[in-house]
């Protein structure tokens, strides 16, 4: 059965759909199958990978609402061994919708039930605020991965952050871990990316990546593209640090696969 990992931060600007779509499309790059799903109504990881959302008849709103099966929803894109479950933005009303719904936080995780066995991944692309949706999400994850700016202010908001993934594993899913803190928009040259990884790295400790994502143009002109960093410029600097991450997430969890030829790539 695949491992299921959110990309949470209520803090918008963290680089979290950035790292949803190139960890996504760089475990599919070692021939890890990945789905990636889209749970923000801003829809930018899905456009990011190519697909113009408005054209998109079975979303994930389909899904979690309209009673689409999700295997359905799936679209493939254009890198081999990634599949995407795109977002829409009816989206946005999915919340309301929700509310009187039975086991409504479950309802992501019910829905994904008959396709994680087709995955080694499965990675969740969080809208930035902790509502439903993301409840939603870490439900049915095993784990989440933060993704923290190297800037002014990095830690802000991180502890309601964290009491709600500590409220989802005391009532909703007690497996859930922490997969990793995630440092983004690293920049080498200033004093301040340095001050801001040293206090992450007091504040989570063995929690923080080995890998950190450096501020990189290529990975910022991605998406426009409509693709991952690996495809737009597989030497840049952005889609080598992402290929790095998801070498450190596969070794992490190599029990989960026999052959471990992939964790010396």
């Amino acid at each position: 059965m695949g491992k299921v990992i959110s990309i949470a931060n209520q803090k918008g600007g963290v680089g979290k759909t950035t790292t949803s779509i190139n960890l996504a499309a760089s475990l599919a790059a070692i021939e890890h199958p990945t789905l990636i799903i889209d749970v923000d109504p801003q829809s930018n990881t899905t456009s990011g990978l190519g697909i113009e959302p408005k054209t998109v008849s079975n979303s994930i709103y389909e899904v979690m609402i309209g009673g689409v099966q999700a295997e359905d929803a799936i679209r493939e894109t254009e890198l081999p061994y990634l599949d995407l479950i795109p977002s829409h933005i009816n989206l946005v009303g999915a919340e309301i919708e929700m509310v009187d719904r039975n086991q409504r936080e479950r309802i992501l995780s019910n829905a994904i039930s008959t396709i994680r066995e087709k995955y080694d991944f499965i990675i969740i692309d969080c809208p930035p605020s902790l509502g439903l949706l993301t409840i939603n999400a870490l439900t049915a994850s095993n784990a989440v991965l933060i993704p923290v700016q190297c800037e002014y202010f990095a830690l802000e908001g991180l502890g309601q952050l964290l009491n709600t993934i500590k409220i989802v594993r005391q009532h909703l899913n007690r497996d859930l871990e922490i997969e990793g803190v995630l440092l983004t928009m690293y920049d080498t040259r200033t004093r301040l990316s340095n001050q801001v990884a040293d206090e992450v790295k007091r504040y989570f400790e063995d929690k923080v990546f080995k890998s950190v994502i450096s501020r990189n143009v290529r990975l910022a002109e991605a998406p426009s593209f409509g693709k991952p960093a690996l495809l737009y410029d597989a030497t840049s600097v952005g889609a080598k640090n992402y290929l790095s991450l998801a070498r450190e997430i596969i070794r992490r969890n190599k029990k989960m696969f026999k052959d471990s030829t992939v964790l010396s790539n």
